[in-house]
């Protein structure tokens, strides 16, 4: 039934390269700690691997151990997971950002921007279409790291979702368009804005800050941490979204065009 709020707990990890077993052991101790009300707990970018290029080795497919863990972490503690882990498609691998559910439906989206700067382009397929989800009356539309810096790629057409969630592996020396962006966002689209990155160092010797973050519809920084891991719940509501929007209902004002 659809509801005024919606928890989203945020897990700030120190991924751990390449090591599936490790983190994935690390983030069931962190949800299992949690004693705020469960409803959506979300992981960063690539969170069982770190921003890896060794698609040969790391990459697994749908029905792989990772998503399983998925499944059962969400059938344990009757909550929805997500973030985005390497999937193998044939002989094609992607970014792929899992929305996996207790009922075990699994929901994903495939990163659009490829990170050239990084070489990912040639390592990964991109993404050709947006996903919304909804989740207790809010829609909820899933995008990873690069997506945040092409705005007309999250651009809230007709309305079309209450929060943005972006999911990262954004390092430290960037940081200020991280948190530039995300609050753009919120901005120009009058929505939550929910970005998950993660801390320390990895074997490319890039270090991340976090700096996970929650803005509200006007841009109003709701939450954000930095320099540690973190586990956070914050609680959203329906009514802020649906209230600033009729007070100044500036979307009806943008430019229309389509996302093909």
């Amino acid at each position: 039934m659809p509801s005024n709020t919606l928890n989203i707990t945020v897990i700030q990890p120190d991924i751990v390269w390449e090591n599936k077993q490790t983190n994935l052991a690390n983030y069931e101790s962190s949800i299992t700690s949690i004693t705020d009300k469960k409803e959506v707990i979300v992981l960063p970018e690539m969170f069982s691997t770190g921003f890896s290029m060794n698609t040969a080795e790391m990459a697994e497919t749908m029905d792989g151990p990772t998503v399983n863990w998925m499944k059962q972490i969400t059938r344990d503690h009757k909550c929805i997971l997500t973030g985005s882990i390497i999937i193998r498609e044939g002989d094609n691998y992607y970014n792929r950002m899992l929305w996996v559910q207790p009922d075990g439906v699994v929901y994903h989206y495939d990163k659009r921007h490829l990170f050239a700067y990084a070489d990912e382009h040639n390592h990964y397929t991109p993404g050709d279409k947006r996903l919304i989800v909804s989740v207790k009356g809010f829609r909820i539309c899933l995008m990873v790291c690069y997506d945040l810096r092409f705005p007309v790629w999250a651009r809230n057409l007709d309305e079309a979702y209450d929060v943005l969630l972006y999911v990262a592996n954004w390092p430290e020396k960037r940081s200020i368009a991280w948190r530039t962006l995300l609050q753009a966002r919120a901005i120009e689209n009058m929505s939550y804005v929910v970005g998950v990155n993660r801390v320390g160092k990895d074997m490319k010797g890039l270090n991340y800050i976090g700096d996970s973050s929650v803005f509200g519809p006007l841009g109003e920084m709701i939450f954000q941490v930095s320099n540690s891991e973190a586990i956070q719940t914050i609680t959203l509501e329906k009514e802020v979204v649906e209230a600033t929007r009729a007070q100044l209902p500036f979307l009806k004002d943008a430019d229309k065009f389509i996302i093909l």
